[in-house]
């Protein structure tokens, strides 16, 4: 018999905010690299930007078939973009100041370093429990 109390909502743990030095572009008055508040992206979350991201394409000589198309810079773009709490994102004033009219266009102006964003994206992916595939995780825990 399971203990059903134990699956309740109210004992489920939830994640933390963290904080992230994202670029070494914006420093404090010190020189060291601001600090951003960043979130894991819940699964309703993760499915609705990969369903956002998804096209359907025509499958070349298949009339009438198709396939599904990830735009997988779009799909990382908009996580990053959902996880990132502080600065905000959203923020006129912040996106004014790059001249930019979406989170997407601001976070692309921010962390301008490929490199850097690379390493935004795998944080965000690994924060959210986005880094393994689901054989990987059972793998792991036959071991």
């Amino acid at each position: 018999m399971s203990n059903l109390k134990a699956f309740l909502k109210t004992n489920k743990k939830e994640k933390k905010t963290v904080q992230f030095p994202v670029t070494r572009s914006l420093c404090d008055e010190k020189g060291n690299p601001l600090l951003w508040t960043i979130r894991a992206i819940t699964t309703k979350e993760s499915e609705a930007i990969r369903e956002e991201c998804t096209t359907e394409v025509q499958v070349t000589g298949k009339p009438g078939m198709y396939r599904q198309k990830v735009d997988s810079h779009k799909l990382l773009t908009k996580m990053i973009c959902a996880a990132v709490v502080e600065p905000d994102l959203n923020s006129k004033e912040l996106q004014d100041s790059y001249g930019v009219l979406s989170a997407e266009a601001l976070i692309a102006e921010m962390v301008d370093n490929p490199e850097e964003f690379g390493e935004l994206a795998t944080f965000v992916q690994q924060y959210s429990g986005l880094d393994e595939t689901m054989p990987e995780k059972i793998a792991e825990a036959k071991n």
